[in-house]
């Protein structure tokens, strides 16, 4: 059974720094693309960052410079590191893989493309 289990979320003071995890379970990380998306209360979810299997990233203009993701297809994990963080950054935290992409390498900010999805982690901002 193929899953996404993301971790790392809580209450965070503005300014402050968040560690997110997306573990893969079932399946290899190796072939996918892995989006972090996040969805605030009333709101539509949106494409916050992604990486591709070959490691480049795509940023919403949002998070650019404060926020980073990595992979470590040892551990078949995905993080995403937010820093200085601000109250608008609020909200449920999902993780999304996209693939198994073999012949080609992408990494998009439209859920339409993912078929995994994780659960999700509350971040919450604020002082």
């Amino acid at each position: 059974q193929l899953q996404l289990v993301e971790s790392g979320g809580g209450l965070v003071q503005p300014g402050g720094s968040l560690r997110l995890s997306c573990a893969a379970s079932g399946f290899t990380l190796d072939y996918f693309a892995i989006g972090w998306f996040r969805q605030a209360p009333g709101k539509e979810r949106e494409g916050v960052l992604c990486i591709s299997k070959s490691g480049s990233t795509n940023y919403a203009d949002s998070v650019r410079g404060r926020f980073t993701i990595s992979r470590d297809n040892a551990k078949n994990t995905v993080y995403l590191q937010m820093n200085n963080l601000k109250p608008e950054d609020t909200a449920v935290y999902y993780c999304a893989a996209d693939g198994p992409l073999v012949a080609f390498d992408r990494c998009v900010l439209s859920d339409h493309e993912y078929d995994y999805w994780g659960q999700g982690t509350q971040v919450t901002v604020s002082s």
